[in-house]
């Protein structure tokens, strides 16, 4: 028996392989930060995690520098804006996985008072109709939205369910790297206006603006082409994981 138990152990080590996974960092911080070591252990497969933006890990699907793309937002939105600079990528080939989800936020400064405005307000204002915090009740200042440059998966997000798939059209936006910057800035400004990951503006001195229906981002895990048997393991172990723990903390 014992004998027996040794083979098995050192044939699940022998078959165990070690895929990358590289995109959102919304992805990243609602499931690999809380979870990669329990998917490791149910797929039996190790995960080399790297945190960047959805775009950057499709880009890094297609050129296979990584196994899955983490996204935070609709493949489709993502799909787009590729389209722009690299239209004769195989986007057909890209085969989409549903994790999870989460909430992003609209974070604002602490000096703002307006602690609410309604779904049409914050559309108007994203596509540049409304730009000043005093047509929503708030003081004098110009709004200067603050988001991730290009490819992020909470403007695409945004863009999706708010704005009915038209593209954010503001003058002069902030535009960082991460979102972790986005709420540095908001936390210095008080005009601005974030588009940002919850579960770091939670974490910070920032306030999140509400609208009428808050904004859920897709989080997904895409591969280039049909996975294999070994990644379906690790799609697999991540949705059933995932899936329990919001069941647990709904949050």
């Amino acid at each position: 028996m014992l004998v027996l138990l040794l083979f098995q152990l050192q044939y699940a080590a022998a078959s165990a392989q070690t895929f990358v996974v590289q995109g959102s960092t919304t992805f990243a911080q609602d499931v690999m930060v809380p979870y990669q070591k329990a998917i490791e252990a149910s797929s039996g497969h190790k995960l080399t995690v790297v945190p960047n933006k959805s775009s950057v890990g499709l880009l890094a699907l297609f050129e296979q520098r990584t196994n899955f793309a983490m996204i935070s937002g609709p493949l489709e939105n993502q799909v787009r804006q590729l389209r722009l600079s690299r239209p004769g990528l195989p986007f057909e080939r890209l085969q989409v996985f549903k994790i999870s989800q989460t909430h992003m936020t609209f974070a604002v400064n602490r000096q703002n008072p307006v602690h609410e405005i309604t779904d049409d307000n914050m559309r108007d204002i994203l596509l540049g109709k409304i730009s000043n915090w005093r047509d929503v009740g708030g003081p004098d200042l110009p709004i200067k939205i603050v988001q991730v440059r290009g490819g992020g998966g909470v403007p695409a997000s945004v863009e999706a369910a708010l704005l009915n798939g038209k593209k954010i059209n503001v003058q002069n936006p902030i535009s960082v790297t991460t979102s972790a910057q986005i709420i540095k800035v908001v936390e210095q400004l008080p005009e601005a206006l974030g588009l940002a990951q919850r579960n770091i503006a939670t974490q910070s001195n920032v306030r999140e603006l509400k609208i009428d229906h808050p904004i859920v981002q897709e989080l997904s895990l895409v591969t280039l082409g049909d996975p294999t048997t070994e990644m379906r393991k690790v799609i697999d172990a991540a949705y059933s994981i995932a899936s329990t723990a919001k069941r647990m903390d709904p949050r």
